[in-house]
């Protein structure tokens, strides 16, 4: 059964395809107008694709019903043929992820970005010395995502309390970051990741298609493993509140 599942489209491509040659040995012959087996071995193309896209025997009402016939099964067959490779592609990206996901228990990937003052931040400079709350958010001053910053920066003394460092990351700028900062005083760092490789690093899922960066929260110990993550677009504020609540635990 696993077989079957694993390449159920290449199976419907394959059995799809099969009476390919059968049809199309009958559409060669309308469009040549022979009965002749050669004419499948011949080397000839033009014909047969004005007879396909066109319409050459406008009275030939046997040739406009095959030829329509055979046009939707092309069509059917060209689309099991994209849905094969697309799922072949889509297995072998999502194998790849399930490999390098960072769960809990992952010690997390080294990583160099730029923060809002334009300074190069390592995180090696911390991991495994204090405790990290790390958030990926979708946008600077964004509703949602200024509701989480700015809940992040009242309880910034209960995070200390806790030896933990905030990091906040997404793909805005240095500029974009320190605007961000400095119009709601934050008093934590963020991190640049224009090219979203932080966050490829950290398979961070997309929302609504793909079209919405994910709000995550990874929560690190000081042995720089993941203890806890937390997803959620909608509720940005929670967040901080589940961030807290396992740091209390950690202590």
């Amino acid at each position: 059964m696993n077989f079957i599942y694993e390449n159920i489209w290449l199976i419907l491509f394959l059995a799809w395809g099969l009476p390919l040659t059968i049809y199309r040995s009958k559409f060669r012959k309308l469009v040549y107008q022979t009965d002749s087996w050669i004419i499948n071995i011949k080397p000839v193309f033009m014909k047969e694709l004005k007879g396909l896209f066109g319409n050459i025997y406008p009275d030939n009402l046997k040739y406009k019903k095959f030829r329509n016939f055979y046009r939707f099964y092309l069509a059917i067959y060209f689309l099991l043929f994209l849905f094969y490779f697309n799922f072949k592609s889509y297995s072998q990206t999502t194998n790849t992820h399930e490999m390098n996901k960072i769960g809990v228990g992952s010690t997390i990937p080294s990583f160099s970005l730029k923060d809002q003052f334009g300074k190069d931040f390592d995180i090696n400079s911390v991991k495994g010395k204090k405790n990290l709350v790390i958030y990926f958010y979708p946008k600077d001053d964004s509703p949602g995502c200024t509701k989480e910053a700015c809940s992040f920066r009242d309880q910034f003394e209960v995070f200390s309390e806790y030896n933990a460092t905030i990091i906040g990351i997404s793909a805005q700028s240095v500029k974009s970051h320190l605007d961000f900062a400095n119009k709601y005083r934050l008093n934590y760092t963020l991190l640049s990741d224009e090219g979203n490789n932080v966050r490829k690093l950290f398979d961070v899922p997309t929302n609504l298609f793909g079209l919405l960066p994910g709000r995550v929260t990874y929560v690190i110990g000081k042995a720089g493993k993941v203890v806890f993550i937390f997803n959620s677009q909608i509720q940005a504020e929670k967040h901080i509140e589940e961030a807290i609540r396992i740091l209390k635990e950690l202590k």
